[in-house]
């Protein structure tokens, strides 16, 4: 029964990354023509890469900090605004909690799990891939939080959320879409 079950997630992660059609090859006649100091989505690549960041990341909720880091991380992929990651040690941890049963699953980064503030219920507000595959492994011991619900700071600028409730790029002025997450944007 095991050896079906892992054989069928196979099948599904096979096929899942087979599925997608702009890779970050060639940018589609609708993407954005970045300006000097600019980027595209559409020359991110697919399957994501991953970025060290030094840039000051802050994540506040309601004034208070929850997250300070010049040590992040951001999952670059096709279609998408760079995902910042964070380093746990540069997270208020004691503010975060699990939200039991809740959990997705990337073909390209493996489970992830889904956090909340301990004042709120069953909002997510950040996920974790405890154990990534191999490939994104340094996502490892990191938190990536929804700019949607919190006030998310890159060098001091804050940043405009995605438009989407379940992906959770931060779009800064230095990057041009369109963005995947609006409507009819599902198949990108």
């Amino acid at each position: 029964m095991r050896k079906d079950k892992r054989r069928m997630t196979i099948n599904w992660l096979e096929k899942a990354r087979e599925s997608w059609s702009n890779t970050g090859n060639e940018r589609p006649p609708f993407a954005i023509a970045p300006k000097k100091g600019q980027r595209s989505v559409w020359d991110f690549p697919r399957p994501p890469i991953i970025e060290k960041i030094s840039k000051q990341i802050i994540v506040n909720y309601q004034g208070g900090k929850i997250a300070d880091s010049h040590n992040s991380l951001a999952v670059l992929e096709t279609a998408s605004p760079p995902t910042y990651y964070i380093p746990k040690c540069n997270i208020e941890m004691n503010t975060l909690v699990r939200i039991l049963g809740k959990t997705s699953m990337c073909e390209w980064k493996g489970n992830a799990i889904y956090l909340t503030l301990k004042t709120l219920i069953d909002q997510p507000i950040a996920w974790s891939y405890p154990n990534p595959f191999s490939e994104f492994s340094a996502l490892k011991d990191h938190i990536a939080f929804y700019p949607q619900h919190l006030e998310c700071y890159i060098d001091g600028k804050q940043v405009e959320a995605q438009a989407s409730k379940f992906y959770a790029g931060w779009i800064t002025p230095d990057i041009v879409g369109p963005f995947k997450g609006e409507m009819g944007t599902e198949h990108w």
